[in-house]
């Protein structure tokens, strides 16, 4: 099953159809060119209308903060017998976790890290 999305672009007929109901919603008309130029950035509205703190408390980004560069981890694509993978992955999750332990273990006892504490 693909994931890719599939958009379906209407045809002129569609477009004028979808324009002429969307004019005449009385609740939610269209807006003009004047009121577009008036738009401003949540960033920049919603402290004026609701205070810093409020507004910082809603634009507060959700999740994980973002790791320094430094300390992000590294993608890698590598190829290892089947039966190793298999090994790790048989013991649960975390297994990806585990091989990164193996292999820092290995470069720090050969010398290849600094030994971190």
């Amino acid at each position: 099953m693909s994931t890719k999305r599939k958009f379906h672009i209407p045809t002129d007929a569609e477009d004028a159809a979808l324009t002429r109901a969307a004019a005449s919603d009385p609740d939610n008309p269209p807006l003009n060119d004047q009121q577009l130029a008036k738009l401003r950035p949540a960033r920049k509205a919603l402290p004026e209308l609701l205070g810093t703190d409020r507004a910082e408390a809603i634009l507060k980004r959700r999740g994980r903060p973002a790791l320094p560069v430094t300390e992000r981890k590294v993608t890698l694509n590598m190829r290892a017998d089947r039966e190793v993978v298999e090994a790790f992955k048989a013991t649960g999750d975390g297994w990806q976790t585990r091989i990164n332990e193996v292999l820092r273990e290995y470069a720090q006892s050969h010398h290849m890290l600094e030994t971190q504490a």
